[in-house]
């Protein structure tokens, strides 16, 4: 979520409250998929994040956009709720709501989402044989692993999990044979 505190503070209880509506309702696999998907689109769609975000026009015309747009491509819920979003004027905050209700969503699911660069791309069993060594190491019951391939890295892989780094690239060893050896020489 923003690292903004007056909009987290906006934005939490819309989070929150489609949440809470998903979960009453049993769509929360609808709403999820719905807001993944509409994340990755508003990412493509830069120029509907600008006319969602502009005071000028008014939300009427926002909420006719948003129908005509998306209404084939979402469920009925998740639409009536960017309507009142738009309704409430804090669709322009849509992508930051989308977070922190994925956040919350992977939270209670314990779901972590781990970021792996790497030199070249994992075969199937490497990735199931990192996916259990991850779910030892941070007690998650389900890992999605993005990874990010990276030809500087050399060989290796590195793995950002949470605020933590872990750094096993040819290319960091590498480094840190070059300072050891720099300091070596110097003395």
């Amino acid at each position: 979520m923003s690292t903004n505190p007056v909009t987290a503070k906006i934005v939490s209880p819309y989070a929150r409250a489609i949440y809470d509506y998903s979960v009453k309702q049993n769509i929360i696999h609808q709403i999820t998929a719905d807001f993944q998907n509409l994340k990755a689109f508003l990412a493509k769609t830069p120029e509907l994040t600008q006319y969602l975000s502009n005071p000028f026009i008014s939300p009427l015309q926002k909420k006719e956009a948003l129908t005509k747009i998306l209404e084939s491509q979402l469920n009925s819920e998740t639409l009536k709720f960017l309507l009142v979003l738009t309704d409430a004027r804090r669709i322009e905050l849509l992508d930051v709501i989308i977070a922190g209700y994925l956040d919350i969503v992977y939270k209670t699911a314990a779901l972590r989402i781990i970021e792996v660069q790497t030199a070249f791309s994992f075969t199937n069993s490497q990735k199931r044989e990192l996916i259990k060594k991850l779910k030892t190491m941070t007690n998650a019951r389900e890992i999605r692993l993005v990874f990010v391939v990276d030809s500087s890295l050399i060989g290796g892989f590195l793995i950002k999990v949470d605020s933590k780094i872990i750094d096993l690239t040819i290319k960091d060893q590498l480094q840190k044979l070059a300072k050891h050896l720099g300091s070596v020489l110097e003395i």
